[in-house]
């Protein structure tokens, strides 16, 4: 099963909840590493803004400079600083000085991202080339301990394809998994 690097620091949440960071640091893990062109080119904005995202992602840890990878003294390239997923305790980083607000802004962006992923799936106008689609729903019968095993084997089946698939292959694009496991929610539910 995967290590975790749990997240302790309500300024890292709120790094985390930020979309162009959250997007860096998703091609960080899909590439392996990356220059702030890359990461310009892949997000379609600006090398200067790409540049002071990474050095804010930094900051709080999430990413480390890659010397070894340079191609002179100049080039700067960045890495993830932990192959670990990363754990939020949302109840925890709650109660923590900035706590309040930075849960809101993660649980709001993380929402938002969430319905955007489901939105963009279910389109009926995708354009020809722009990649395959897919979505499953699955109901299975499992205890808390066994939906944690669950979890973590679909963690190392990513993990794998991660570590096979790692870099700028050509004709690779960067394709999302999202994941939920979680108790069937009632149908009343809002």
């Amino acid at each position: 099963m995967t290590d975790s690097q749990h997240v302790t620091d309500p300024r890292v949440l709120r790094a985390l909840a930020h979309p162009v960071r959250g997007r860096i640091l998703d091609e960080i893990d899909a590439a392996g590493s990356v220059r702030a062109a890359d990461v310009a080119r892949e997000l379609g904005i600006p090398a200067n803004q790409a540049s002071f995202h990474l050095r804010q992602l930094a900051k709080y840890g999430l990413v480390e400079e890659a010397p070894e990878e340079a191609r002179d003294k100049r080039d700067r390239v960045w890495r993830g600083t932990t192959s670990a997923a990363l754990t939020v305790n949302l109840k925890s980083l709650e109660d923590a000085p900035g706590g309040r607000t930075a849960v809101h802004v993660f649980r709001e962006t993380k929402r938002a991202w969430g319905h955007h992923l489901v939105d963009r799936a279910f389109r009926t106008d995708h354009p020809p080339g722009s990649g395959r689609f897919s979505s499953s729903e699955h109901a299975l019968k499992l205890n808390d301990d066994e939906a944690e095993e669950f979890r973590g084997e679909l963690e190392e089946l990513i993990d794998g394809w991660t570590k096979r698939t790692r870099g700028r292959g050509t004709g690779r694009r960067t394709y999302v998994v999202y994941q939920l496991v979680q108790p069937y929610p009632e149908i009343a539910e809002p």
